[in-house]
């Protein structure tokens, strides 16, 4: 059982767009958005997230089945509405093991222009495409089973097991998470500018995130290693 909570965790958590800063209170003398123009604003992202989804998705079940045949390329593209979320966008499968593709409002209405929402769109995608998932819950186990087992040998009680079991997992993930960000960094940029955006405008979504910079067992690359992956593979295709 516990090994089965381990898998649905890293399949819920092993792919997602770095989240922004919590954004500062107005100060004083900043204006204030009226409601209407929050209406119209929430307006044009909406239909902005429609047409990318309709234009991005049919490429991405393409490449999907020219990539990987035996995989299940049936996207669904869905909206995480719950409000005073950080903007988050991830890819994960359903029961039936359908790709699911999650975006939440705070990120459909954090881009500046469509082709971000089809790079991210376009990303999120291409994690499934090479098997990145389930290619992290392996890793998640062997972490667990190697840590768990050293803990065991070395006299730990149940609870140390337990730990060691977790910290396995999570360290287990990460181990080519970096290499993962990546690879779906080059093929998302491929899907994107086949559904005819422009990748390389779409990665300066990068900027709005925090840069992770290098960090040992980090879980995304820096940002100016992911840019210069779009940057050529935009100019190679």
């Amino acid at each position: 059982m516990r090994w089965l909570v381990i898998v649905i965790f890293v399949a819920l958590a092993a792919c997602d767009v770095p989240t922004t800063q919590t954004q500062p209170r107005p100060q004083s003398g900043v204006p204030q958005i009226s409601d209407q123009d929050a209406r119209t604003r929430a307006g044009i992202a909406a239909r902005q997230f429609v047409t990318v989804v309709q234009t991005v998705e049919p490429v991405a079940e393409q490449e999907c089945q020219r990539r990987a045949p035996s995989a299940n390329c049936d996207f669904q593209i869905v909206v995480d509405d719950r409000p005073g979320q950080p903007p988050n966008a991830f890819q994960t499968i359903d029961r039936t093991g359908r790709p699911i593709l999650a975006f939440n409002l705070a990120l459909i209405a954090s881009v500046d222009n469509a082709d971000e929402l089809a790079f991210v769109m376009g990303h999120e995608a291409a994690h499934h495409v090479l098997g990145h998932l389930g290619r992290t819950q392996q890793n998640a186990v062997v972490g667990a089973v190697i840590l768990s087992g050293l803990a065991a040998l070395g006299g730990a009680d149940a609870a140390a097991v337990q730990s060691a079991e977790q910290i396995g997992a999570s360290l287990g993930a990460r181990t080519y998470s970096k290499d993962f960000e990546l690879e779906a960094d080059r093929l998302g940029t491929v899907i994107s500018a086949r559904a005819g955006y422009n990748p390389v405008r779409g990665a300066e979504f990068f900027n709005k995130i925090p840069d992770p910079g290098n960090r040992f067992l980090g879980s995304h690359p820096p940002n100016s290693a992911r840019m210069e992956i779009v940057r050529r593979t935009a100019a190679g295709l």
